[in-house]
């Protein structure tokens, strides 16, 4: 559980911690969209070469980017495994049945998991580098214009700060529960399928006792500091654009025009 990347913060001076945290968020949202141009070994080369450059530009260690792909390590392989086994075409170099792995499926499965595991590094980037803080404030000034047809910009915002800060504090919870059951001898990696799901799920209840009561308490504070809406009120942290930001922009333009370029 403490390999759990959601929701977690490297505080850092680099690069990409300093750029505006709107940038942040609307070029992870690009880079997933636009990663689906790449059709070709070529152009999913092109992508692996920038994504692997801005890691080391962010300063964060490989480690953090790794342990993003354990809670979806199992999606990934399944995924890659549907299309080792159910695409069909070019070479066939096994058959069973309605099973069979062909050169095609093999290309298809490899394609995906490239393009999986360069997603989730890429939102692994975004909230390793931004506070929950700073990606509500980005979300409050993107979803601003939304206000005038009274959407509730500044509660979404809101929600979505409190949901980021807290993952990390149910995860920590979880495992403190965990080894305290632990220590009374439930073994939580034995047996078969339902027996792990029989021991996992007394697990939620104390969790979600915790969380109510963290809700009720940080409500309760809100409101003795009479909290009741964002209008009107001044901020703290300012969001302004920088040169960094433009930089930011012509990168993914350049590689936008590479896939494209690459393309089939």
């Amino acid at each position: 559980m403490n390999k759990m990347i959601l929701g977690r913060y490297i505080p850092g001076d680099s690069f990409i911690h300093r750029l505006d945290p709107r940038t942040k968020l609307l070029a992870t949202f690009y880079y997933i969209a636009v990663i689906f141009l790449a059709n070709n070994w070529q152009s999913y080369l092109l992508a692996t070469v920038v994504t692997l450059a801005i890691i080391p530009v962010s300063k964060v260690s490989l480690r953090f980017f790794l342990n993003g792909l354990l809670p979806v390590l199992f999606l990934i392989v399944f995924t890659v495994l549907i299309q080792v086994f159910f695409t069909t075409g070019g070479h066939v170099y096994w058959h069973w049945g309605w099973l069979s792995v062909t050169s095609l499926g093999l290309t298809n499965a490899g394609f995906i998991f490239v393009r999986l595991v360069l997603i989730i590094f890429m939102s692994t980037l975004l909230t390793l580098t931004t506070p929950s803080l700073s990606l509500a404030d980005a979300v409050e000034s993107l979803l601003k214009p939304l206000a005038k047809i009274h959407f509730p910009v500044t509660e979404v915002a809101l929600m979505l700060s409190i949901a980021l800060r807290f993952v990390p504090t149910l995860l920590d919870q979880t495992t403190k529960t965990m080894n305290a059951q632990r220590a009374r001898g439930v073994d939580f990696g034995s047996g078969g399928l339902f027996k792990q799901v029989k021991t996992i799920v007394p697990l939620f209840i104390p969790l979600f006792v915790t969380a109510f009561t963290m809700a009720d308490e940080l409500a309760t504070a809100m409101e003795a500091r009479g909290y009741r809406d964002g209008y009107g009120r001044t901020r703290f942290r300012v969001l302004r654009y920088g040169r960094g930001d433009l930089l930011a922009a012509v990168v993914l333009i350049l590689l936008t025009l590479g896939l494209i370029f690459l393309r089939n």
